[in-house]
């Protein structure tokens, strides 16, 4: 009885030990991380988040929003901070680190991530963030709306600079089939032929509940979050929308680019903003901004965002 006593007493010592050894090793990489987040090189260290005497509230925490809807909190460069002890004790019990970089040519969104809401970008989201608070700023009526939401990130961010800025009366219109693209209907749409989105159902096609989900994680759900769910086709020529400030447009392919403003580009408040993710990066997009632009008339100057987005501000 005594030996077993003693074993027992060996075993609960060697667990804490254990356990106190785990705890220590996180304690210490979260030290790391906190001081260390924003390594951009193996030299140069800056930290994530520099609050300046001039931030107001909102826009830090839509800064931080705007970091963890990408997981750009977190990036590839980090990992040379963490020493190699740390490193080591994560490998032996199979462990990872998942990053996303805010540095490369693609800005973090040439692949799909595993976890974060959306796949934009840090650079087009400080786009949409200028175009919300240039819109509020200068009383531009109307709601806004994403077509092609994905897991939600971008119409997230909407909801959460509404909330920071205290606007009390738009909407957040959440546009998406929420089964994936369709398949290329190029006698309709030649543009479209070839085009191979329809077969990466299993990345692309987010349930609506889920999107739902990602909203509440962020406690951003709510009555003034409205989603339209189905092909573009069918839900927005129905869609009780009588005005829009900001049209973002993440439809990949020309027919849902085309449709997205042909139905909702006269609904856009002058002075507000159509912002296009898919410009630089989807031939058939392009075509589709361009022949309306065209068709339209349009000759407010496009700008660029970063290697794929566009913007203009209608006149």
């Amino acid at each position: 009885m005594r030996r077993i006593v003693e074993l027992s007493t060996r075993i609960v010592a060697l667990a804490v030990t254990g356990v106190v050894g785990l705890l220590a090793a996180v304690g210490l990489l979260a030290t790391i991380l906190v001081t260390n987040l924003s390594v951009r090189n193996g030299t140069d260290i800056k930290p994530a988040h520099v609050l300046r005497a001039d931030t107001s509230l909102a826009d830090h925490y839509l800064d931080v929003i705007k970091r963890h809807l990408t997981r750009s909190d977190y990036t590839v460069s980090t990992e040379q901070a963490i020493p190699l002890t740390v490193r080591q004790f994560l490998n032996v019990r199979g462990l990872k680190l998942s990053q996303v970089s805010m540095d490369s040519e693609e800005d973090g969104s040439s692949a799909w991530p595993e976890s974060a809401e959306t796949m934009i970008g840090m650079k087009r989201l400080d786009n949409l963030h200028y175009c919300i608070r240039d819109v509020l700023a200068r009383n531009v009526p109307g709601d806004f709306i994403e077509c092609g939401a994905w897991r939600g990130g971008a119409t997230i961010f909407m909801r959460a600079a509404l909330l920071a800025y205290n606007d009390p009366d738009r909407s957040v219109w959440v546009a998406d089939s929420f089964q994936g693209l369709p398949a290329p209907n190029p006698g309709v749409y030649p543009a479209d032929l070839g085009d191979e989105y329809f077969k990466h159902g299993d990345q692309l096609a987010i349930p609506a509940d889920t999107v739902r989900l990602n909203f509440a994680r962020y406690g951003l759900i709510d009555n003034r979050v409205k989603f339209l769910v189905g092909w573009f086709k069918d839900t927005l020529p129905l869609a009780p929308i009588e005005r829009l400030s900001i049209l973002r447009i993440d439809a990949d392919m020309y027919e849902g680019t085309i449709q997205s403003l042909e139905l909702l580009y006269s609904k856009v408040s002058p002075g507000g903003y159509i912002i296009v993710d898919d410009y630089g990066a989807v031939e058939g997009c392009r075509k589709a901004v361009d022949v309306f632009r065209l068709q339209q008339h349009i000759t407010a100057p496009m700008t660029k965002i970063d290697w794929t987005g566009v913007y203009w501000r209608k006149s």
